[in-house]
């Protein structure tokens, strides 16, 4: 069982990687003038600043997926333990397919969610500027990373499913690992890639997305039936 486990973990892993990787185009489009805007107006020279703004954004991606496997391990706590988490892996699989879905525009909802207000979170990134190129960029960094993105909150979703807090930091720095190469060519040269191009990788970002989600789904159908035969056994 535990092996099992183990090979899901890196499964899991591998898809939120590889989601921040395929993500480029769409972190580009959403993010990618904002940041380059952001470094012209910080006038940052040498290498520190562009390390503690991306470092910083990483850093909250990993704090909202600790946070989220948390909040997913109280839950499951308040209930029968054994059903609640099949039912929260059922639920948080399919969030998480809708999600991708609206990443390709086939959701029947649309994501509004966001970790912050979006008005709070644009005003204090501009002011941010002001504050010294390393200490603004690392603040800039940080509220970066809770701006509303649907590929974010899918994995914060599936976060909440992690066998401890400390797997569902991981589970988000992996994903935010996989987002350095685009954010990282923002930061430097925005526009590179043609709307085209970054249309196809939002596409296979997407299909990530719904592939951790059906993972999500089985496992937790999975460990339902199993816990249910048990308690009528």
């Amino acid at each position: 069982m535990e092996h099992a486990h183990h090979h899901v973990a890196e499964f899991s892993y591998w898809l939120a990687f590889m989601t921040g990787i395929l993500g480029s185009g769409h972190c580009l489009g959403m993010c990618g003038g904002l940041v380059s805007s952001f470094f012209m107006r910080l006038g940052a020279r040498g290498y520190a600043p562009y390390l503690a703004y991306h470092a910083a954004r990483v850093t909250v991606y990993a704090l909202i997926g600790l946070t989220a496997a948390t909040l997913g391990a109280v839950l499951v706590q308040t209930g029968i333990i054994g059903k609640a988490q099949g039912i929260m892996q059922i639920l948080a699989g399919l969030i998480v397919i809708l999600l991708g879905l609206d990443m390709l525009g086939l959701s029947p909802i649309r994501n509004t969610l966001r970790f912050a207000p979006l008005d709070w979170v644009l005003r204090q990134f501009t002011a941010a500027t002001r504050r010294g190129p390393v200490v603004g960029a690392s603040i800039g960094g940080a509220l970066n990373g809770l701006m509303p993105c649907a590929m974010t909150m899918a994995m914060a979703v599936q976060a909440t499913t992690a066998p401890s807090p400390a797997e569902g930091g991981l589970l988000l720095l992996a994903f935010g690992a996989g987002t350095l190469p685009s954010m990282l060519a923002a930061s430097f040269l925005f526009g590179k890639l043609g709307v085209k191009t970054r249309g196809w990788l939002l596409r296979g970002a997407a299909l990530f997305v719904i592939a951790l989600g059906l993972s999500t789904l089985w496992q937790g159908l999975a460990h339902y039936s199993v816990m249910h035969k048990l308690a009528n056994w």
